[in-house]
């Protein structure tokens, strides 16, 4: 199986489960985050091997905002330390970072980090990683069409406006949306972009999703037939 073969560009993953994770193991919830983190770099890994043009990994959503403060805290610490750790690898892969939701609402502290990670990946050719953070499906679509009616600048709308005021509107629409955890739902994750995207569910929770899982997902995708609404032979 080559990727290629398979005409799959964009892989998006719902990377759910770490706090179940880390209950079943009688450790706090952070600690299954931590161990999520080292799921994330391996499958970074893989897919930048594989060729894969974009990959997102919905990281930290609008909604999660609402979890004990002590939990939010931890998770900036961690992305601040994990981007800080793997800038260099990063440039090594030659991997092109990139954030997709409302960066501003992030602490200051990991803002300038986020830039920084941007400002030295953004000449590299290779995987596009995408990590939504703050992200909300519908808080960008309320963003889009705030944006075409502060522009004004028509007074139709059509998909392609919509689409070309999302947050990341060069990233194309993801051909595959991977979550674990064994939950059936988007959670809210590319709503706009996820029209058409094919969906698989793993029953492993985050921590536990290896190299040999993306595997089993891409070849669960070579066998789906992706008509896009239109009649085949």
């Amino acid at each position: 199986m080559t990727v290629n073969s398979l005409n799959l560009n964009h892989i998006a993953i719902i990377m759910d489960g770490n706090g179940r994770w880390a209950k079943d193991k009688g450790m706090d919830r952070i600690f299954g985050h931590k161990e999520g983190a080292k799921s994330a770099k391996k499958v970074i890994e893989a897919c930048s091997d594989l060729n894969i043009s974009y990959l997102t990994l919905y990281a930290f959503s609008t909604e999660n905002w609402n979890r004990p403060q002590s939990e939010v805290d931890s998770l900036m610490s961690l992305l601040s330390l994990m981007l800080k750790n793997e800038i260099k690898e990063l440039e090594r892969n030659n991997i092109v970072f990139n954030v997709v939701g409302r960066v501003e609402d992030l602490p200051k502290s990991v803002q300038n980090i986020i830039s920084d990670v941007i400002d030295r990946t953004k000449h590299n050719t290779g995987l596009v990683l995408s990590l939504a953070l703050s992200y909300g499906g519908r808080q960008e679509i309320i963003d889009a069409v705030n944006k075409i009616i502060v522009s004004k600048k028509s007074e139709i709308i059509n998909e392609e406006i919509v689409k070309n005021n999302l947050y990341c509107p060069e990233i194309p629409d993801p051909d595959l949306i991977i979550r674990t955890a064994g939950e059936h739902r988007l959670s809210n994750f590319l709503l706009w972009q996820s029209a058409y995207a094919e969906l698989f569910v793993s029953k492993k929770n985050w921590p536990d999703f290896k190299k040999k899982d993306l595997m089993e997902a891409l070849k669960d995708f070579e066998n789906r037939d992706r008509t896009f609404g239109k009649l085949t032979d």
